[in-house]
């Protein structure tokens, strides 16, 4: 396994504003990726557990909300470790989209 993927997604709308849109909007990361894929979450207090899971490949990541902060941890399996840079600019370019 490689390193986490760590980002800080700043956000003004209060954090069950960012919890309900999280939930409405966290199906949505499959569309980013060819081919499509599944996503799975779960709530355990203020942070949400998901995997999403496409080409024969899964990546449990989490996000925990604060009022003004959601921070992000993605943990690649090996393999896509070799394209974290890549797999980092798309969180940060697409993630602010799922709170709007």
């Amino acid at each position: 396994m490689s390193a986490p993927i760590e980002v800080n997604i700043p956000h003004q709308l209060g954090k069950e504003a960012v919890r309900a849109r999280l939930d409405g909007g966290i199906g949505k990361i499959t569309r980013m990726i060819p081919g499509g894929g599944t996503v799975e979450h779960r709530w355990e207090g203020d942070t949400v557990h998901f995997t999403v899971a496409a080409m024969g490949q899964s990546i449990a990541s989490r996000a925990t909300v604060s009022d003004t902060n959601v921070h992000a941890v993605v943990d690649l399996p090996g393999f896509l470790g070799l394209f974290a840079g890549k797999i980092r600019d798309a969180i940060q370019a697409e993630a602010p989209k799922l709170l709007k």
